[in-house]
C-alpha cells in the first residue's frame, strides 16, 4: 500500500491538473491509480487524455460511460477497467493517499 496515490475524478474540468498531478507523483516514484466517474468519464474524449499514458492505471465507471453514450475503445483503459463503483472502493482501500478532482 505504501507510496500509492488514488485520484477520484468526477469532473470534466481539470484534465491539465490531473495530468500534472499524475506526472509529479510518477516522477516522485509513486504508483498512481485514477478512477473516472460522472462527468469525469468525458475526459477520455479529450485530445490530451493520452498524455496520462505510463503515469497511472486508469479505470472508470462503466454506468456513467454508457449513460453519456461514449464509445469504445478508449486509449489507456483496458476492457477489464470499465468497472463499477466497487472498483472505486478497492482503490480507496489500496491507496495510502487519495485526492478528489
Amino acid at each position: 500500500m505504501a507510496d500509492k496515490l488514488g485520484i477520484f475524478v468526477s469532473s470534466d474540468q481539470h484534465l491539465p491538473h490531473l495530468i500534472g498531478i499524475a506526472r509529479a507523483a510518477s516522477q516522485a516514484g509513486k504508483e498512481v491509480s485514477i478512477f473516472l466517474t460522472n462527468r469525469g468519464v468525458l475526459l477520455t474524449q479529450e485530445p490530451r487524455f493520452p498524455e496520462l499514458e505510463g503515469l497511472a492505471h486508469i479505470s472508470l465507471c462503466n454506468v456513467n460511460f454508457e449513460a453519456f453514450k461514449l464509445g469504445k475503445p478508449v486509449p489507456l483503459v483496458a476492457d477489464k477497467d470499465f468497472a463499477t463503483q466497487a472498483r472505486h472502493g478497492m482503490m480507496i482501500e489500496e491507496c495510502d493517499r487519495y485526492i478528489v478532482l
